[in-house]
């Protein structure tokens, strides 16, 4: 009894000691994935972005002409590679979509063949989130064919949050899938005023030691985009550690190991 008495009283000037308090105190930040959208098609901003010096979450849309090759850069930089699948949105050309496209006319067969091929034409996916996709993401048809072929591939699933109406988070506890929710689009208006309001808005968030995401583009706005993630993420580093997605997952390199 003695011992656990005076081992409480070590332990106790330990911790109140203030260079250890400092260091409990900097251990206690967010972490933020940044993710980039639009990767594939040799957008705007593509080789500046991948040259950013932290790691990224880089979404590839399949089948354009650069999905592969920006799918290997991007792991050889040390960037997280996930599938950005185009969705059916509820307004919007269907040509903005691109190819291997899932709407919700679509039979169950169909999507299965389209996720399935989509993951397999990104080399280095780890994860998967949606273009667009306003509709198909609140369709409960279309996303548990879609988050089934995920869990069977060891995928997780980031929700892009397109509509509030979205399914899958109901869908991905009930199945088992890892998923995560993006919280701040930083160009959902392209210019450099708007993009620089949204970074200092996900700079006041990542005051409260949660973890925190933000999607970004490449395209038309994509090296403006790159100018105002190199200006603010050394801001965003003495506040938080910019991390992959996945790290985001608790054990989530484990998950591949438990998929039947």
């Amino acid at each position: 009894m003695k011992i656990l008495f005076l081992t409480v009283i070590i332990m106790n000037a330990i911790w109140s000691h203030p260079y250890v308090e400092k260091a409990v105190a900097k251990s206690r930040h967010s972490e933020l994935a940044i993710v980039i959208d639009d990767f594939g098609n040799n957008m705007g901003g593509t080789e500046e972005m991948l040259n950013l010096p932290v790691p990224l979450t880089v979404a590839i849309m399949p089948f354009l002409p650069t999905t592969k090759e920006d799918a290997k850069l991007a792991h050889k930089k040390g960037h997280e590679v996930i599938v950005h699948i185009p969705m059916e949105p509820l307004r919007g050309k269907a040509s903005w979509l691109g190819p291997g496209a899932i709407t919700t006319n679509l039979s169950d067969k169909e999507i299965r063949k389209r996720i399935t091929r989509a993951i397999d034409d990104v080399p280095y996916a780890v994860g998967m989130n949606h273009h667009m996709g306003s509709k198909a993401t609140a369709d409960e048809r279309v996303m548990r064919i879609v988050l089934n072929v995920c869990r069977e591939k060891g995928l997780y699933y980031l929700d892009s949050r397109t509509t509030d109406k979205s399914v899958i988070p109901k869908l991905a506890n009930e199945i088992g899938v890892p998923y995560l929710e993006n919280e701040l689009f930083f160009d959902d208006i392209y210019t450099i005023s708007h993009m620089n309001k949204k970074a200092r808005e996900l700079e006041r968030l990542l005051n409260d030691d949660e973890n925190h995401i933000a999607i970004g583009h490449v395209g038309i706005a994509g090296k403006k985009m790159v100018q105002v993630l190199n200006e603010y993420i050394p801001v965003y580093q003495t506040e938080s550690t910019i991390v992959p997605l996945s790290e985001l997952i608790p054990s989530f390199d484990m998950i591949d190991k438990q998929v039947p």
